[in-house]
């Protein structure tokens, strides 16, 4: 069995293979903390990553969104190839990373401002072979709102991509929202049979809204969600995707437990804080109220050298 991943140094979390990597997230029973950050943007601090404060709050996971790959791009981080972005950043932040990427068509509505559609941001086989070569530890296939994802191209594109580089890179898939696709809105979002679908075609976890992030989607939805996903030994993921990640700490608390008591293995909090990340507070109220201040100060005072 794996170390516990709250319990990883940066090195060791830095060794683990796809495998390991699930196995110690397991292990961590309902403790990892995932952060999405956008580096396309200024950084909150300036000249620091959003990626390095979030890591610095309690972050265990960080998660790259808006991040093309065929033009990488991470404001604040020092200058270096850009073949070698994502591998600077985990050296930087001693976490593993992972990026979105976006199953739409050549049709895709151009959404507004830095929400706009590029070709490195498609989930399409060669990107995701990129993403594992640039150093990639996982791949969230998911949309940005308003983008027009739908369950059905995930699950095309989580075939193709199994087939490709599952083998090298944990495959995560769901949606925090509608993403643009009002059908699958609210309790909609995502079936027992999608997630049952996503994982025959080879997703390693299963991402759905975190309860109360989106109308209609309850503390019930998600626990019936994540016992069909926990039935297949396979890992679920809640995801506060609707700008709640800027919402007061007593708002995060309550959404924190909820996916506790929902039964979710590892905690997504989105960009949305101002835009780039959640507010730092809200990362640290979280990460409080999953695993306490032991398991949180740890994380946040490891140095990366270690």
């Amino acid at each position: 069995m794996s170390k516990r991943l709250i319990d990883c140094t940066a090195s060791e979390m830095l060794s683990l293979d796809r495998d390991a990597l699930l196995q110690s997230i397991a292990a961590s029973e309902g403790r990892t903390i995932v952060c999405e950050t956008i580096g396309a943007i200024p950084p909150m601090l300036g000249d620091t990553t959003n990626a390095e404060f979030a890591a610095s709050q309690g972050a265990d996971i960080i998660l790259l969104n808006l991040f093309d790959v065929q033009n990488p791009q991470i404001q604040g981080l020092p200058a270096c190839a850009p073949e070698d972005t994502i591998r600077a950043l985990k050296k930087l932040t001693g976490r593993p990373v992972g990026i979105n990427l976006e199953p739409v068509g050549g049709d895709a509505p151009a959404a507004e401002s830095m929400w706009n559609m590029t070709e490195g941001r498609r989930a399409t086989a060669e990107n995701a072979v990129r993403a594992a070569d640039m150093g990639a530890d996982l791949i969230l296939l998911t949309g940005n709102p308003g983008i027009g994802v739908s369950n059905a191209a995930i699950l095309e594109t989580l075939r193709v991509l199994r087939e490709r580089v599952g083998h090298r890179i944990v495959l995560a898939a769901g949606k925090m929202h509608a993403a643009g696709v009002p059908s699958e809105g609210g309790p909609r979002i995502m079936t027992e049979a999608d997630a049952e679908a996503f994982l025959d075609a080879g997703a390693d976890i299963i991402l759905l809204p975190a309860p109360g992030t989106v109308p209609g989607w309850t503390t019930e939805c998600a626990r019936a969600l994540i016992g069909a996903v926990h039935a297949k030994n396979a890992l679920a993921m809640t995801a506060v995707g609707t700008s709640q990640e800027g919402a007061d700490t007593a708002t995060i608390r309550q959404i924190a437990l909820m996916s506790k008591m929902a039964g979710a293995d590892i905690h997504h909090l989105g960009d949305a804080g101002y835009a780039g990340m959640a507010l730092p507070e809200n990362i640290f109220a979280y990460s409080v109220a999953v695993r306490g201040v032991r398991h949180t100060y740890r994380r946040m005072a490891r140095s990366v050298n270690r």
